[in-house]
């Protein structure tokens, strides 16, 4: 795929946080889990379990106004994920993978889906709406693309494998040079430290609806 076709295709990106995360977001960036684990020297037993297991619930690491919330994985349970998964990947595979990524929905229309999920839908959050062109400038090497929901496996646990996730210049095109399959995830490696550079609105919502906007600065 192209980068100019991905941008015109998905003009913006969109990343769901926990309500109030935008002022740390700001100043500290998007840390993916394992960043996280690392910028808190979490080690051991503790960190095995929040970066290569199934993580049910939020969890929050630190103390005081520093602390980060990591996300919940509640449809990417370990026994249906084991079910999905191709070509020898382990659920511990698959969880450290996604662990050390910073995940962004392309399409609008997904970011709602997640925030009107049942676990989400009575909850606010703070909602990131990031420049595609400029961000892909930025990170192009960096970045991958996914066909699919990579966290999900409800309502049913489709196939997957590592190969789910490509560069863009390998993500398969029809010779007109749309997408073969809709990108569905863009995913960046590890961090993306200068988040506040791209985002051209954080909006608080509660569901579909949005409550307010929240100042960039």
């Amino acid at each position: 795929m192209q980068v100019a076709d991905l941008a015109a295709r998905y003009p913006c990106l969109y990343h769901m946080a926990e309500r109030d995360a935008w002022a740390s977001i700001r100043d500290r960036g998007l840390l993916s889990a394992i960043a996280v684990l690392d910028l808190f020297q979490v080690n051991g037993a503790q960190r095995a379990a929040l970066s290569s297991a199934h993580r049910p619930d939020k969890v929050t690491v630190g103390a005081g106004c520093g602390q980060i919330v990591l996300r919940d994985q509640k449809p990417m349970e370990a026994t249906r994920l084991a079910t999905a998964l191709l070509n020898g990947v382990t659920p511990r595979d698959w969880y450290e993978t996604i662990n050390s990524k910073v995940f962004f929905w392309v399409q609008e229309e997904r970011l709602c889906g997640l925030l009107n999920a049942r676990p989400y839908r009575m909850l606010e959050h703070d909602v990131l709406v990031i420049n595609t062109a400029s961000f892909v400038a930025a990170h192009e090497n960096q970045i991958w693309l996914c066909h699919m929901n990579s966290g999900n496996t409800f309502p049913v646990p489709h196939k997957r494998d590592l190969t789910a996730f490509k560069r863009i210049a390998n993500y398969p095109t029809k010779s007109s040079g749309a997408p073969a399959k809709e990108v569905v995830e863009l995913v960046v490696d590890y961090e993306v430290l200068d988040i506040a550079q791209h985002v051209i609105e954080v909006r608080r919502m509660r569901a579909r609806e949005v409550l307010g906007v929240i100042p960039l600065n």
